[in-house]
């Protein structure tokens, strides 16, 4: 039977390098009182013998856990993989852990999610919504604690929180206006039926580049699926068998908009000849399809950034989150040659 190998404490480590115990402690938090002689030993010698310091223990004293909660979506998705690796750079460099979660886009799920990075004792929390979240109710306890939260991309349209986003109704209208100005007057817009304000805005930016243009809305073109590739096909079909054939489709995310194109063309259209498509997120699907997707750029890795770095100087005090509510980030129109 084996015996549990007993685990190394400093009190071992001071017994055989023949020093004191508050020695081996400042020696392991690398303080200068101690020479670099001694810290090489204790170091070498705590290496040697697999030693582990009580970080919990020790955070628990400062009242803080070094850990920053993540609650995004989907994990299936170029553009949050992107803010997470954005997030994850910051984090790391500043000493901070990760713990991240995922809704599937269920509110139901993201409260759960929020209770459970709360229970954690996260030190600060960064959150994009689920398509179905109608209120903020679960991250009041946050607000109570005076723990910082950010929510990036999905964001709520009225809150006390930091919101970090893009203009998203002058993305929509920028998009829109881009194929107008190809000469696209039955222009579909495939969006998602959801309570989050970032589909919603891109729907007004939609409506009001017709408007501009003097073309009146008709919400027979506005197509309501999951914006998922399966949601292109499917969109696809839903143009096919419109009466009089649209001439240009705007797509709320790139990868819906890769299944639009390819479905448009098992049904024999032409993409750009017979309609044009714009996506959005720049996505690399956007690049693969073929043809190569119109679509707004949007920095997802910029974001993750600036949430992260926002976030831990707040914590940092080196600034304070609650004097911005809303931090707007660029972006911008890349044509290809989905549009012509």
């Amino acid at each position: 039977m084996s015996r549990i190998k007993k685990e190394v404490t400093i009190y071992d480590i001071a017994a055989q390098l023949d020093v004191s115990v508050a020695t081996v402690s400042r020696a392991l938090r690398d303080d200068p009182v101690v020479s670099v002689k001694t810290k090489k030993k204790v170091f070498d010698l705590a290496e040697k013998y697999g030693y582990q310091t009580n970080q919990f223990a020790r955070n628990l004293r400062k009242q803080q856990t070094n850990t920053i909660g993540v609650i995004i979506p989907r994990l299936n998705s170029y553009f949050m993989a992107a803010v997470i690796a954005g997030i994850e750079q910051v984090a790391n460099q500043a000493g901070y852990n990760l713990i991240i979660s995922q809704s599937s886009e269920s509110a139901e799920r993201e409260s759960i999610n929020v209770r459970t990075m709360f229970n954690n004792r996260v030190d600060g929390l960064l959150v994009s919504l689920s398509y179905h979240t109608n209120n903020l109710d679960s991250f009041e306890k946050f607000a109570q604690k005076n723990i910082p939260v950010i929510f990036f991309d999905r964001t709520p349209e009225s809150s006390t929180f930091t919101n970090i986003r893009i203009n998203n109704v002058q993305a929509g209208y920028e998009a829109t206006k881009h194929l107008l100005s190809k000469g696209r007057r039955r222009i579909v817009h495939v969006t998602v039926s959801s309570t989050e304000s970032v589909y919603r805005e891109r729907f007004r930016g939609y409506v009001q580049a017709l408007a501009e243009f003097g073309v009146p809305l008709d919400m027979n073109l506005v197509y309501l699926g999951d914006l998922s590739l399966e949601s292109g096909a499917a969109a696809a079909k839903f143009v096919h068998a419109l009466p009089q054939r649209p001439d240009g489709v705007f797509v709320a995310n790139d990868n819906c908009a890769a299944g639009c194109v390819i479905g448009l063309k098992a049904h024999g259209l032409r993409v750009p000849e017979d309609i044009a498509v714009v996506g959005f997120n720049d996505d690399p699907v956007s690049r693969i399809v073929d043809p190569n997707l119109t679509t707004i750029h949007y920095p997802g890795h910029e974001m993750g950034e600036l949430a992260a770095r926002s976030l831990i100087n707040h914590l940092n005090g080196a600034a304070d989150i609650m004097l911005t509510q809303t931090i707007l980030l660029r972006s911008d129109l890349v044509v290809r040659e989905s549009t012509g």
